[in-house]
């Protein structure tokens, strides 16, 4: 019986060596300006926040949810943590969750990885923040939730839409064959996506605004959103076992459209797919592998974070 999360992510051979080397520049280029960025603005109190955002969009990525079909989406969270952490500091977070989603579960390729924080970190970063920010001053609650719900949305919809356009130029599938494929299920998965965001931002303007306010980025943090952030992702990995089995977005287009055999295994293994290997593919293996996880992600950013702080002084 499947007990663990699919994997989510690109693996490697999906694409060409060129758009997975062009789509490590761009990353790279996107993730020495967001640090350039971050260095600059981190506060103290901002460090552990940025650590429980990490660790909230990790396991909640472990939490896969049935769409129609027979196919499975998952959360991005890019537009959350840009909206609540600012974009470059969101950026960083993405990018730490997606690496240790590829190194540590070999979840998405190593070639392909440069694409995958891409996809799902920046671009999604990029159009939740931009959305949002044009509101943020806004007075009205609702305005503001629904210009992240849209803004939610489209950065799953354009994750998608990039993706196909990726395969398209690798020569993995034709374009007008996978660009209304990727879109058609990603529209759904997209309505999961802006539910999570809207919530949880909800939630946030109702007990702290001040952290979605952006010009006190030195006064986010606080004790009991630190201790709150790690129940509710313990919480998510505890019920991570429940996930659906279904193939999620991509696996499910690339098996309709045959050339999910290409996807290649990674060179090695430490705790494929979100289980560990001495527990075999059974619940309690999940729930370890995934509270791994979450500790190495929240212990990254949170330690990333420091030095961006000491070198910012």
């Amino acid at each position: 019986m499947h007990y663990s999360p699919a994997p989510l992510h690109i693996p490697d051979g999906f694409l060409n060596l060129i758009v997975a080397l062009v789509f490590w520049a761009l990353t790279a280029l996107a993730v020495g300006l967001a640090i350039s960025k971050t260095n600059r603005s981190l506060g103290e109190k901002q460090v552990p926040l940025m650590g429980i955002m990490a660790a909230f969009i990790f396991a909640a990525q472990m939490l896969n949810f049935p769409v129609a079909g027979g196919t499975s989406g998952h959360f991005l969270g890019g537009a959350l943590a840009a909206i609540v952490l600012g974009p470059w500091a969101g950026i960083l977070v993405m990018t730490a969750v997606i690496a240790v989603q590829g190194l540590l579960f070999q979840d998405g390729g190593l070639l392909a990885m440069g694409a995958n924080i891409f996809n799902m970190g920046i671009l999604t970063a990029v159009i939740g923040f931009g959305l949002y920010r044009g509101v943020s001053a806004a007075r009205n609650k609702t305005l503001r939730l629904a210009a992240a719900g849209v803004g939610a949305w489209l950065s799953t919809v354009a994750a998608a839409l990039l993706t196909a356009l990726q395969l398209w130029i690798s020569g993995t599938s034709s374009l007008k064959l996978v660009i209304p494929a990727m879109l058609g299920v990603h529209a759904l998965i997209g309505l999961g996506e802006t539910l999570v965001t809207v919530t949880a931002l909800a939630f946030i303007l109702q007990t702290r605004p001040d952290l979605l306010e952006f010009d006190k980025v030195a006064e986010k943090g606080g004790r009991g959103w630190i201790l709150a952030g790690v129940l509710v992702s313990l919480a998510a990995v505890i019920l991570s076992p429940l996930a659906s089995a279904n193939p999620d977005g991509l696996e499910r287009v690339a098996g309709q459209m045959g050339f999910l055999q290409l996807g290649r295994r990674a060179p090695f293994q430490i705790l494929p797919n979100y289980t560990l290997p001495l527990l075999g593919a059974t619940p309690l293996s999940t729930v370890v592998a995934g509270a791994v996880g979450l500790l190495v992600v929240l212990g990254l950013v949170i330690l990333l974070g420091s030095l961006l702080r000491r070198r910012g002084k």
